[in-house]
């Protein structure tokens, strides 16, 4: 069965939460920027497309991951290189 957009959603809200400290409680939505305009340095934020490619089960091209910068592109991401 296909996932979702709002499973993905809800399970990359986890993801950031679980993996990048400064955002642990922070509201997320579509629009909140989770890049480096939000203090989550470049590590972090390649933590979060690799553990997301490994959530999903997905391969996110690296020449693109420069283009997201918003929960809402991460999860647009997923759906798209998403095989399910």
């Amino acid at each position: 069965m296909a996932l979702t957009r709002d499973e993905v959603k809800a399970r990359t809200i986890k993801l950031i939460h679980d993996y990048v400290p400064q955002l642990e409680n922070a509201e997320l939505d579509d629009d909140s920027v989770v890049n480096k305009d939000m203090g989550v340095d470049s590590m972090n934020f390649i933590l979060v497309i690799c553990k997301l490619e490994g959530e999903f089960n997905v391969k996110i091209p690296q020449e693109e991951w420069d283009h997201y910068r918003t929960l809402g592109d991460l999860i647009d991401a997923v759906m798209k290189y998403s095989k399910n």
